[in-house]
């Protein structure tokens, strides 16, 4: 339950960002061209929001019908001109995302019916296309940079850091799904058809995956190929990966009191077998000792290059005592730190490159596999660590906000890009669709992404529950 609320807190966190971000494009844009904007919300607010500020009252409001809205104020009519104070502040209780309600435009806040009377300056359809145009883009555009300040950020904190495959003598531990085409623990991948597998490059993993074949090293003498099924990236979507690197047990500190300092383990020992069973990774450590969980055992130990044993019990919970190594002190790396300024390149490289991962993978959706893949808020959220990680919840964040600037930008009507596409129309044509189109453009989009919703949302359930 604890992992549920922790991944849900992430999710809950990361989409406010995106959204708070992505709507404040539309918003500047359009604050810019002198637009006024009605509504600036947090999440939907069907029949009720949670909070909401108005600043030319100066009044908060809390938990009340939408219908006690204000209605634009008179001063604003007769000036001309809009202002920030024009826009009520709020935030919804529906988390499915958020809105800016822009005077003047056909979306999902207000149809035809709301512009029959006269048009005033201060609206969007009174503005020139381009103009138009700025304030639609925005909220992708902000998206985006959004993804590449945030790459930046962990570029500047973390930089980067690298083992290469053929130096991680242990191997890879691999997913069971990666097991079933003929992948074993151990193996160290080398060439993804024929090409050397380069670990500083970003998409290696999905080259390895998209690959015909994949040569690894097994046992570190025999070279194998192992053929890689078409649409494999589908068959490791319930997986959450495709390998990682195995966890040699080498004993960063022992605790005092523990079973390991009474049974005289050293720091820097390497733990290789318990009751005789080798344990070359923590995986098969940590199986061992919970089998033999309060008894005494034999366990192998490498000390200063050489073969010796110790007699130890792990205590009820499986536990001896030690602290591990990270495996970065362990094998030799590769490692890049970032200045400020060198960081602001790297964001742009990283969000590009995501960016063309991203839409590169987007074929593989065209098949059934990919359909039945398609995954709603419960996939998203499982993306997210059951422990708290800025590292990983920063990386994730990044990679939903490409997404994000990606989908929004599809020419779906209701979509920002459904809106592009028309304003595209318009200035090249130099003819205006109707009010009236698009208003009903705007039902079918909204109707399309509710179908998409339901469905995805339901492929969750029934990975989740049924499956």
């Amino acid at each position: 339950m604890e992992a549920f609320i922790l991944k849900a807190g992430q999710l809950v966190a990361a989409l406010s960002l995106l959204v708070i971000i992505h709507e404040f494009g539309h918003y500047l844009f359009a604050r810019i061209f002198g637009i006024r904007v009605d509504k600036f919300f947090l999440f939907f607010n069907p029949w009720f929001y949670l909070v909401k500020y108005n600043p030319k009252t100066k009044k908060w409001s809390f938990f009340k019908d939408k219908k006690d809205a204000s209605q634009p104020s008179e001063q604003t009519e007769k000036s001309d001109k809009a202002t920030w104070c024009d826009t009520e502040y709020g935030i919804g209780w529906l988390p499915l995302g958020g809105y800016v309600q822009i005077a003047g435009m056909i979306d999902e806040t207000q149809d035809a019916s709301k512009l029959s009377a006269e048009p005033q300056p201060w609206e969007f359809r009174t503005k020139p296309a381009w103009q138009r145009l700025l304030v639609m883009v925005g909220g992708v555009l902000f998206n985006f940079l959004l993804a590449i300040a945030i790459y930046a950020g962990i570029a500047f904190t973390w930089g980067e850091q690298y083992i290469e495959y053929d130096k991680a003598t242990a191997g890879m531990e691999y997913v069971e799904t990666a097991q079933k085409i003929g992948f074993q623990n151990g193996d160290i991948p080398l060439f993804a058809d024929g090409e050397k597998i380069d670990v500083t490059d970003h998409d290696h993993i999905m080259k390895m995956v998209e690959a015909k074949n994949v040569t690894v090293l097994r046992n570190g003498k025999d070279t194998i190929n192992i053929a890689i099924p078409e649409n494999f990236i589908f068959q490791l979507n319930d997986e959450k990966g495709f390998f990682v690197y195995r966890l040699p047990v080498h004993v960063a500190k022992v605790v005092n009191g523990e079973t390991a300092e009474k049974a005289g383990l050293q720091v820097d020992d390497q733990l290789v077998a318990v009751a005789g069973v080798a344990t070359p990774s923590f995986t098969e450590f940590t199986e061992e000792l919970l089998k033999n969980k309060g008894k005494e055992v034999e366990m192998s130990v490498i000390r200063n290059g050489e073969n010796t044993t110790v007699k130890i019990t792990p205590n009820d919970a499986g536990k001896i005592g030690i602290q591990l190594k990270q495996i970065t002190d362990i094998y030799p790396s590769i490692t890049i730190n970032y200045s400020f300024l060198q960081a602001i390149p790297k964001g742009i490289e990283m969000g590009c490159n995501q960016m063309v991962t991203y839409v590169s993978s987007l074929k593989h959706l065209f098949s059934a596999e990919g359909a039945q893949s398609l995954g709603g808020f419960g996939a998203i959220g499982d993306l997210f660590p059951e422990s708290w990680s800025w590292y990983k919840f920063w990386t994730i964040t990044a990679f939903l906000s490409v997404i994000l600037a990606f989908m929004n930008i599809l020419p779906i009507p209701a979509l920002d890009g459904g809106h592009v596409l028309f304003l595209l129309f318009e200035i090249i044509t130099r003819r205006k669709p109707s009010e009236k189109f698009l208003e009903r453009a705007q039902m079918i989009g909204m109707a399309i992404l509710f179908a998409l919703l339901i469905y995805a949302n339901a492929n969750d359930i029934y990975r989740f529950f049924i499956k």
